[in-house]
């Protein structure tokens, strides 16, 4: 049976590659796309994600707009990556994918009761949607199956030293989602700089030839070029659609149970998230901590779910 799926996303280059692989993988079935502030502002992460499903010919998925700033900073997008309107590269076509009048929070929350099995929950951007749902819905929390998100690191970072940018955000996010008990895995720089968009890739996602694989090539060249300029990486890495490829196969990633601590006050380090990786503090784990990638196998699904699409 196909795993039902809430995906929370700010696209983002790299979450319109996580919605596709989403909608166009049969193995998932997409409930609906709920977005947040932090690639860009709301009102660019939201058309984003309507864009992404029209150009995908995707109909019939809701898309409901979230939270437009964290849950007690100000919001910083990263531009420096994803451009002015966070979808850089492409002429963007306007949307045809309607909005859900509901905020995402009330959106999840009255999706997870009314579902009548447990929703897997992907969140590929900050976790303020996913903090708040927890705090105002906590009885829609029993109904989550688990918590796949791309975030954090076990070393280094892209925000400063050590924090990654969905974490530093909205590290108080974080903090409330690690601390809440639920399954979760989460899925760090350690393993999404292995899945870089290398010249081949590239081409193979040309070769599908219709209008999603188009579409998702000038978003790959542009997303190279930037973390080329940003951090002189010209083959860039396409962070959140593995969280997708996790709930399709485990087997993608190997994974270490771990105790994670959120740092959310230090001057340098507010956002690193603290993977105990050797046991050194005693504490309970509480995440899985994906480790290392089936390289073949993630851009087989990538390649696949694009080829699936319009």
């Amino acid at each position: 049976m196909p795993v039902p799926v809430l995906l929370d996303c700010d696209p983002g280059h790299d979450d319109v590659f996580a919605i596709w692989l989403a909608a166009g993988n049969e193995q998932i079935d997409l409930r609906g796309v709920t977005t947040v502030g932090g690639n860009g502002y709301l009102e660019h992460t939201t058309r984003n994600a309507q864009i992404a499903l029209t150009v995908a010919g995707v109909t019939g998925v809701p898309v409901a707009a979230g939270a437009d700033k964290p849950l007690r900073r100000e919001l910083t997008p990263g531009a420096w990556i994803h451009g002015d309107n966070a979808l850089g590269g492409p002429v963007l076509p306007e949307p045809t994918v309607p909005l859900d009048p509901r905020h995402a929070v009330d959106f999840l929350a009255e999706t997870l009761n009314a579902s009548a099995e447990p929703i897997t929950v992907i969140p590929t951007g900050p976790l303020t949607n996913i903090a708040l749902l927890l705090q105002q819905y906590p009885e829609a929390a029993r109904n989550i199956k688990e918590i796949i998100w791309m975030g954090g690191s076990t070393g280094r970072g892209n925000v400063g030293a050590y924090p990654e940018f969905n974490a530093w955000a909205d590290p108080e996010a974080a903090a409330v989602v690690f601390a809440s008990g639920l399954p979760l895995t989460m899925v760090g720089l350690n393993i999404s700089h292995q899945a870089l968009i290398t010249e081949e890739v590239v081409q193979r996602i040309a070769a599908v030839g219709n209008r999603t694989a188009a579409f998702g090539v000038e978003l790959l060249r542009f997303f190279s070029a930037s973390y080329d300029r940003a951090e002189g990486m010209p083959e860039g890495p396409l962070h959140d659609p593995i969280t997708v490829a996790i709930a399709i196969d485990r087997a993608v990633a190997t994974v270490q149970r771990c105790h994670v601590d959120i740092e959310t006050a230090g001057e340098f380090t507010a956002g690193a998230t603290c993977v105990d990786l050797h046991d050194m503090l005693g504490k309970e784990p509480n995440a899985d901590i994906a480790l290392t990638l089936d390289v073949p196998a993630f851009w087989n699904l990538v390649t696949d779910a694009v080829a699936a699409l319009a």
